[in-house]
């Protein structure tokens, strides 16, 4: 039985285009890339959503850490980047020089996407369509089920692998012929259309650009930039302060070594994490910040409970931040950049 490595994202394009390419009697290894820049980080041991979708399709599944790539990317992209900070064009090629090397080792004979021509408008218009596959080193092997009939035929068509006839000329941005398809194939279940790149979201692009400007940005910064309101402080340290219980379980988790957790002591109210050294002025901001959000009325003084990582903790008494000062030190997608 012929073998295909398939790229999959684990919505809907993708799972149709696993389903068209196995009904035509290949054997599909999809490669899942594990990207940053995803709204939900999976917890260290579980599969993405993604994964389990696709394996739920009959086909084995790889994954490939793109941590390092998505940094290196949003640096210096090569191709440059959409209307936030989002680089499709060289994310993409990374993609399927990745499946290219899974389909050497394998022994597969192509590689396909859920690609639909004029869906994208950066990364998937014909001319960045064959970019790409130049790019990638994927020329004549990269097949795109769904617009397939729209595009030259590739070597797997042309050979008789695949059938360009039982192969989709979908083209533009409507969903109903994939929804319409799916219920052909018998996919029931799947994700409704949504942006799943945080890049491409004004008020997270927004955030990842100015902490860009202050540092050179880790993988765990990422992960607070999800989480929460992002205040700016005197030193250039960053308050991130929980807007619900949600979200001061997940800024629990993520406290790292030199970061410093503030919570006002004797009255329900968020958590807050201050990144990186911070001196007493930074952290009495980042207390004032805190009683903001919390039902001390204005002028009125309470204690903040302060704590670095290791170390005990120790208090702060302060009153709440104006309306103002917050207003000023907000990170927000109003500010010019």
């Amino acid at each position: 039985m012929a073998k295909a490595v398939g790229c999959v994202s684990g919505g809907l394009d993708s799972m149709l285009t696993v389903r068209l390419v196995q009904r035509q009697g290949i054997e599909v290894l999809a490669l899942h890339a594990v990207h940053l820049w995803h709204p939900h980080t999976p917890a260290p041991g579980e599969k993405p959503e993604a994964v389990r979708r696709v394996e739920a399709l009959g086909a084995e599944v790889r994954t490939v850490d793109a941590t390092e790539a998505d940094l290196a990317m949003v640096r210096h992209p090569k191709f440059g980047m959409g209307k936030r900070m989002n680089p499709c064009i060289d994310c993409r090629i990374w993609t399927l020089r990745q499946a290219k090397a899974l389909m050497e080792a394998e022994g597969a004979a192509f590689v396909f996407t859920g690609e639909v021509l004029g869906q994208r408008p950066m990364s998937q218009r014909r001319h960045v369509m064959q970019l790409v596959e130049k790019e990638s080193g994927l020329e004549d092997l990269l097949v795109r089920p769904l617009s397939a009939r729209c595009l030259a035929p590739t070597k797997p068509e042309r050979d008789g692998l695949l059938d360009r006839d039982r192969l989709c000329g979908f083209a533009g941005r409507s969903r109903k012929p994939q929804i319409a398809l799916a219920a052909e194939l018998g996919i029931t279940e799947y994700p409704t259309p949504a942006g799943g790149c945080l890049l491409t979201d004004p008020g997270f692009a927004h955030r990842l650009r100015e902490r860009m400007r202050a540092k050179d940005v880790t993988p765990a910064d990422v992960e607070l930039l999800k989480v929460g309101r992002h205040f700016r402080l005197d030193d250039g340290e960053w308050a991130v302060v929980g807007r619900h219980e949600r979200d001061n379980l997940r800024l629990a988790d993520l406290i790292q070594p030199g970061d410093v957790r503030l919570e006002a002591t004797d009255i329900p109210g968020p958590t807050t994490i201050v990144r990186g050294p911070a001196d007493a002025d930074t952290l009495a901001q980042a207390a004032a910040i805190t009683l903001r959000y919390t039902k001390t009325p204005p002028g009125e003084t309470r204690d903040v409970t302060v704590q670095a990582v290791g170390e005990l903790p120790w208090t702060i008494r302060a009153a709440p931040a104006s309306d103002e000062f917050c207003r000023e030190r907000l990170v927000t997608i109003e500010e010019k950049s």
